[in-house]
């Protein structure tokens, strides 16, 4: 069988295999490999190890060497250079008038070849910009378009689980996603819900969409009516974690009941109150909550008094008791009757009477 090694050229990639050709390597070691284009730097994955012939694709490129201390030097100077390269070439798109965006550059660990990434929503003719950057950078140049996933891969961000993006840190390969598996997990099937920074359905929807169809083929569908050893029921829920159903009884209650309980190869658990009701330590924690609650009923009076007898209640009873006592005045009775008046007309009469009476005296 043949000796294998995985090696990734940058960040998160698809391990590739190669033929270490002799070298015992190990993991994040740094070697040089020939590829299609060339030589380039990678970072080993995976160290030496037998693989079966089933397991390779073609012909496998062979490791050249181990990479030096200047080979490192190297391409981390080509590496900072490469924001700078990015503005330089976006000027030179926006000069020959194409419509497309750069989003990424990458030098050779040498600096023989520069290559740039795009995207653009159609087709784009950039050879004569392909001389243009040639002549400027004084290199070989590719140009690769790209999508809007492998974008948000090559230039990362936060989810909207407020992690790193997984393709930016970790997942090596796209898989399919279709809006079935965000249905499958009872997702809100809201763009804005669903979809991530590249727009697309979210990469996650497949991580766990193989649990939520395994379980839930073991229960009917929700809304349907089904035999049970309890009689028909109505599915209104599964529960994908706990594996179990949330079922309408005939009576208007509800139970969960497991796969098993529903088929009536389990049986089925009585309800909380009954399942411990010959238990001695329910009837001991419910004792002791019974004295507890009469506890707090007997100092319900007691509090009521104190309550009384504060302050505040001295205050509040005095005010209402004393009345008009507060303004200097003797107190009464609130609830006496109100003094009777005499007619206004029959005042003013008996002061004329008066007034008349003394001026004849």
């Amino acid at each position: 069988m043949p000796t294998i090694c995985g090696v990734r050229f940058r960040g998160a990639g698809k391990v590739y295999y190669f033929d270490p050709r002799g070298l015992s390597l190990d993991v994040d070691d740094y070697v040089i490999v020939n590829t299609s284009r060339g030589d380039e730097l990678a970072q080993v994955a995976m160290s030496n190890r037998e693989a079966n012939e089933d397991e390779l694709v073609g012909e496998l490129k062979p490791v050249l060497r181990r990479a030096a201390s200047l080979d490192l030097l190297e391409a981390e100077r080509y590496r900072q250079q490469e924001d700078e390269v990015i503005k330089r070439c976006q000027d030179q798109v926006n000069k020959n008038g194409l419509n497309m965006k750069v989003v990424g550059a990458q030098y050779g660990y040498d600096g023989s070849r520069l290559t740039f990434f795009f995207t653009a929503e159609k087709r784009v003719d950039f050879r004569a910009l392909v001389r243009d950057l040639a002549r400027m950078f004084k290199t070989r140049i590719e140009l690769r378009q790209i999508g809007v996933r492998d974008e948000a891969k090559l230039i990362g961000g936060c989810g909207p689980c407020g992690r790193s993006l997984c393709c930016a840190t970790w997942l090596s390969e796209f898989t399919p996603v279709s809006i079935r598996m965000a249905k499958q997990q009872d997702l809100p099937l809201s763009p804005m819900e669903i979809s991530g920074l590249c727009g697309r359905l979210l990469c996650c929807l497949t991580y766990e969409n193989d649990q939520y169809r395994e379980v839930k083929s073991h229960f009917p569908r929700v809304g349907r009516t089904v035999d049970s050893p309890l009689g028909p029921v109505r599915v209104l829920k599964v529960c994908v974690f706990k594996e179990t159903v949330t079922v309408l009884l005939q009576d208007g209650s509800r139970k969960e009941l497991t796969a098993e309980q529903l088929d009536g190869t389990a049986p089925i658990e009585p309800p909380d109150d009954q399942a411990t009701a010959d238990d001695p330590l329910e009837a001991m924690l419910r004792e002791q909550e019974a004295t507890a609650a009469a506890q707090n009923c007997e100092q319900c009076p007691n509090q009521k008094r104190e309550d009384l007898h504060s302050p505040q209640k001295r205050a509040t009873s005095g005010r209402s008791s004393r009345g008009p006592s507060d303004n200097g005045e003797s107190g009464h009775d609130e609830t006496r009757r109100p003094r009777r008046r005499r007619p206004r007309n029959s005042r003013r009469n008996n002061n004329r009477d008066g007034q008349g009476g003394d001026q004849r005296n």
